[in-house]
């Protein structure tokens, strides 16, 4: 199955390049991509839950308001599984390499993913700078701030720079808990097995009522673990 996903990519990047001249760029994208997982979801006997969604406010539901969401990650399915469930279009923070890559890059690309360059500090502060112009802009976004999967199904430390670009962006923090990945595609595997696979929206955080930035880490990470601990409850 896992082989079917992989040979699924090249059809699918065609797909929305051949969309673009009719859809423009993000909206061929967002139309042909979530199809993609979903379609990847069904055939792997992976049924996709989303909970808590309809408990944001209307204006981030809408996409009004820009957003910052970011989850725990315990699987590599986790990225196309949160654009095929997230009601509304969300791109990437990735690391500027990504952008190379055949197939991926180029769908990143053209879906509006923010490049990172982390090759130095300098570098990496300019970065988050053009990342919260244009999230201020309109464009919500999708980070894992333990900044690679877990191996072992538990969170590991967050980093702060998911957290230095809410506050310079202005915007909220809405955390969400991706459940079932670790059983779904467990590390060391290519194998995909049947299983159910959660995402878990939280209430929205406000980076400004923190004036410490561990805080604000502290609380985001809090919330994201009552996630899981409720996702797994059910």
């Amino acid at each position: 199955m896992t082989i079917w996903a992989g040979m699924a990519v090249p059809p699918t990047v065609f797909g929305i390049l051949a969309a673009i001249p009719f859809l423009g760029r993000r909206r061929a994208f967002f139309t042909v991509g979530p199809r993609y997982a979903r379609c990847v979801a069904w055939f792997c006997r992976m049924p996709l839950r989303l909970t808590g969604w309809e408990g944001l406010p209307e204006e981030i539901r809408e996409g009004r308001q820009p957003v910052i969401f970011m989850s725990n990650h315990e699987s590599q399915l986790d990225p196309p599984v949160l654009i095929g469930v997230l009601p509304l279009p969300a791109v990437y923070i990735a690391k500027k390499e990504v952008k190379y890559v055949p197939f991926v890059g180029w769908a990143a690309m053209v879906a509006g993913v923010i490049f990172i360059d982390r090759r130095d500090r300098e570098r990496a502060l300019r970065s988050i700078h053009e990342a919260a112009l244009e999230i201020r802009g309109g464009k919500s976004v999708v980070i894992f701030p333990e900044g690679t999967r877990s191996r072992t199904g538990e969170m590991l430390p967050f980093k702060k720079g998911g957290f230095a670009l809410a506050q310079e962006a202005g915007v909220p923090i809405v955390p969400l808990a991706t459940v079932g990945g670790f059983q779904v595609l467990p590390p060391g595997t290519l194998r995909i097995r049947p299983g159910r696979y959660e995402v878990v929206v939280g209430e929205p955080v406000d980076p400004a009522a923190f004036q410490d930035r561990d805080a604000l880490i502290a609380e985001v990470r809090r919330r994201i673990e009552a996630l899981i601990a409720k996702a797994r409850r059910s």
